[in-house]
Parts: C-alpha cells; structure tokens; sequence
C-alpha cells in the first residue's frame, strides 16, 4: 500500500485506529461494516484474525481513518498464539486511538483485566465501543456502560451493532473528532494493505471454520500454491493447500468421499469470484504438518507476516 503525497490536502485529519479485544467480539464484522465491503474473514470461532489487517476509511471532507484490526487478545497455549497476543499488543503503542471492544456483558473477566492493564501503560485515548447491542435490552446496555466507566476512564463509550451498522455513524463522527489534523496517507480509492493472495487464502479459511467443527478449525491455515489468471480469459485457476496438524483432521477435512472438502471448495469458490469478477477454477489439497503452530518456521510461511512482529 503506497502513501500519497503528504503535501497534499493538508487540512483534512487523519490517523491509525486500532480494534482491540477478547477472541470473537465482533472486531473484524465491525471494521468490514465501517469501511463498506468485507476484507477481513469473520466466524463465531476464536482466533479466526491471525493477523494485523489494515484497512482504510476516506471521506474526501474529513480526512481519513486506517483502521488496524487486530487478533484478539487471549492466553496463548502455542507460538502462533503468542504471536497473534504480541501483534495485538504492538499494535496499540503507535496510533492515535484505540477502540476496544466488548460484548454487553457486565461480567468483566481475566481477559478484560489483562487488556485494562495493557491501557493503563499507554497515553493513547481510548474508545469504549459495546457490540451486539442487539442481542440485550437497554437497561443491560446502560448496567455495562455503568461497570465499565468505575474501571477506566474512557474518552467515550458507544453502544453499536456491527452486523447490522447501528451505531457506526456516530462512531465514525467520533473518531474523526479526536483524529489530528493532516495529510491523507493514502489515496482515496485503497482500501487495504492485504494482498490478493492473502485475501484469497483467508476466504478459504473461513469457509472452512464455517463447516468444520470442535478444535480443527483452530489448527488449519491455508498455503496458497496458484493464483493466477488465464491470459486472454475471464478466468483465475488457483491451488491451494488446506494443513492441518493431524491425519485424523486431514479424514475430517476431506470428509467421506471428499464431500467436506467439495462444500469447502464451491463455498469458498462463490466468494473468490465475486472478489474477483471473473470464474474462478479452484483445486484444494489438504496435507499434515503436525505442530505447526509452534514452528516458527511453518508460522511464517503460512502467511503469518514478519514485519507484524515489529
């Protein structure tokens, strides 16, 4: 993602968001829902973002906002946890504002504690944002936002619905209150800093959090193998290698007689083609790396990017 010129549009503000949060609070469906079509993959599984996304937000009025979605924040039991915890930590000591948040939930847990202890170290404002305020009555609403404000002091606290965008609005509008005033970083029509590739293999893994169960969906990661486009043609042919840290779970993925893996692939095929507005010819593998999320090794070269670890 390259940055503009800085010179211009010198009265507009801008700035870096970060989301931050337990696992499956809503963060990636609340960026997809902010920025207006959807980037980052989204599942009701845990630890479904692996990476840090970035993505953009312009109004050519008022400036603009990069949002950093980030990993939620858990107890990491292996070396790809540690390494989605670190890149959501990182993540939130260089922007201008973070929003953190949460489930209407009164209850304020181990996780919420450790997130409470990373802000009290940092000298960033802070965003309180309650997702999910569907899913609650008001009083529920108002008895959070009353928890919450006797254990920090937020710069604001907005009640929103990301699936549906309730409540969005008014965030943007805050958000662009707070931001300083500068340049734009990027051009007005980038979106994100993911690479097709990237995009690609993460529709395919969500399809596959979406049909597989239990603990197999958390040990899988996708290797793309091809991606290219005929020439001449409205066509991609893309390979890609589903792994998986067990023979047992290769049995699961594959299904009986390579059903599970058919509704993987004409899922995930539904979805590439419209990313890309062309067929797509898709061929999934699926092979055992066993212990691949504590291979350092394995880790990076699924896709789980270095210069995130900085």
């Amino acid at each position: 993602m390259e940055k503009r010129d800085s010179m211009k549009n010198p009265v507009t503000k801008s700035g870096f968001v970060a989301m931050i949060g337990r696992p499956n609070v809503g963060k990636s469906t609340l960026m997809n829902q902010l920025i207006g079509q959807k980037i980052a993959i989204t599942s009701n599984k845990p630890q479904t973002t692996r990476n840090r996304i970035q993505t953009v937000y312009t109004d050519p009025d008022r400036g603009q906002i990069v949002f950093l979605d980030t990993p939620g924040i858990h107890q990491a039991k292996n070396k790809l946890g540690q390494y989605m915890v670190g890149v959501a930590e990182r993540s939130m000591k260089d922007v201008d504002l973070i929003l953190w948040l949460i489930e209407p939930d009164t209850r304020v847990g181990g996780g919420d504690r450790h997130i409470l202890k990373e802000l009290e170290q940092i000298q960033i404002p802070v965003f309180l944002v309650i997702n999910k305020i569907d899913m609650v009555k008001k009083e529920k609403i108002l008895a959070v936002i009353d928890t919450y404000r006797g254990e920090y002091d937020f710069d604001e606290i907005l009640p929103v619905c990301a699936r549906s965008g309730d409540g969005c609005k008014d965030l943007i509008e805050s958000i662009f209150s707070r931001l300083p005033q500068g340049p734009m970083f990027y051009d007005e029509d980038t979106v994100t800093d993911q690479p097709m590739r990237q995009i690609a293999a993460e529709i395919i893994r969500e399809k596959a959090l979406y049909a597989l169960d239990k603990e197999v969906p958390h040990g899988i990661a996708v290797a793309m193998d091809v991606m290219k486009r005929r020439p001449g043609r409205e066509l991609w042919d893309i390979e890609a290698t589903i792994i998986c840290e067990r023979e047992s779970h290769k049995g699961i993925i594959i299904g009986k007689r390579g059903a599970m893996l058919k509704r993987i692939g004409s899922d995930a095929r539904y979805e590439l083609e419209r990313m890309l507005s062309s067929k797509v010819n898709l061929r999934l593998f699926v092979k055992v790396k066993e212990n691949w999320r504590d291979s350092d090794f394995l880790i990076r070269n699924f896709g789980y990017r270095r210069e995130d670890e900085q």
